[in-house]
């Protein structure tokens, strides 16, 4: 969070902070408003990505609430590099239902490369009204591919967790759960189980794109839709190729630099969007991973209490009966 507001001071600084002041005051706060439903409405559809894994690995018994509340609160830890401080909801799910981590985890990853082939398909849209767009649009399939492939091939994967468990230190000991992942991590990385996370990504990530557009109107600004998109959808893949907390500075600046040189948007009205669309659509998020983690904690009062003794699974349960 420190981070975030020394990059945004920087990039106020840089822009002006009189022009600043002054784009804001003829800002419609409606637009805001918009962005930010718009930006709870691609959780939702994100969370019927997080459904579809739970089915597809066969982990039931989860109530649809705390299945809910356990996907938003992993947006706790969303300023992570690419993501990945997201397995908290896999934590809190070990912590209530007794779901195993190594299980579910995986999900994350997979929810990533979804994310990486949804954001390039809307790349690729965007980048139809002008030339240059593709560029952005092959390193996010390039990626896209090398993930799959390497996933895909058993032989080559356990070869590379095998490399793991020989390194020094914690690196090494995390061979096992690697190991004990990778099946999961197999199954849901099947093409068979890719089609729909896909486009329920694509889906959820043009919602977002759709809130710079309406920031940008709300400046009065009459960008296009398809032009929105390609901004967006290409800070955000530079943000996650970057390991940064959260694309932080990547991002940011990517979103600068295309809406001045691009569209010619002047330097305090990008800054004042750019700021606008990454608390709509980033710290946004973390406030409400915070309301759904404390409404989980008022669920389940041993969460994360230091002496609270796991949930127990079903197969324990039925153990104790008998």
């Amino acid at each position: 969070m420190l981070l975030g507001v020394c990059i945004y001071g920087a990039f106020a600084v840089y822009s002006g902070l009189g022009k600043i002041g002054d784009s804001l005051a003829h800002f419609h706060a409606l637009a805001f408003v918009l962005a930010c439903a718009l930006a709870f409405s691609n959780y939702m559809i994100r969370f019927l990505k997080w459904e579809f894994y739970l089915a597809r690995l066969g982990i039931r018994g989860v109530k649809k609430t705390d299945s809910f509340l356990t996907f938003l609160s992993g947006f706790v830890l969303t300023v992570t590099p690419g993501k990945i401080g997201e397995v908290f909801k896999s934590f809190i799910l070990a912590e209530t239902h007794g779901v195993p981590m190594t299980q579910t985890a995986p999900i994350v990853v997979a929810e990533r490369a979804t994310d990486v082939i949804g954001i390039v398909v809307l790349i690729v849209i965007g980048s139809l009204s002008f030339s240059g767009g593709l560029v952005w649009a092959g390193v996010g399939a390039a990626l896209v591919v090398v993930l799959l492939a390497i996933v895909a091939n058993r032989r080559l994967s356990l070869a590379l967790i095998a490399t793991v468990g020989r390194l020094p230190g914690r690196i090494g000991k995390l061979a096992p759960k690697l190991n004990a992942a990778y099946g999961s991590l197999a199954t849901m990385l099947h093409p068979r189980n890719l089609i729909v996370p896909s486009v329920l990504s694509s889906a959820a990530w043009l919602l977002e794109c759709l809130a710079l557009w309406g920031i940008l109107h709300g400046f009065g600004l009459p960008i296009s839709v398809t032009r929105a998109m390609f901004f967006y959808a290409t800070g955000t893949l530079a943000g996650a190729i970057v390991p940064t907390p959260g694309g932080l500075g990547v991002t940011e600046g990517l979103l600068m630099a295309q809406m001045t040189e691009l569209s010619h948007v002047d330097n305090g009205i990008a800054t004042a969007a750019m700021i606008l669309v990454r608390f709509a659509t980033l710290w946004f998020a973390v406030v409400v991973g915070f309301v759904a983690l404390s409404l989980m904690k008022r669920r389940y009062p041993g969460l994360l209490a230091k002496d609270a003794e796991p949930a127990k699974t079903t197969a324990e349960t039925e153990t104790e009966i008998a």
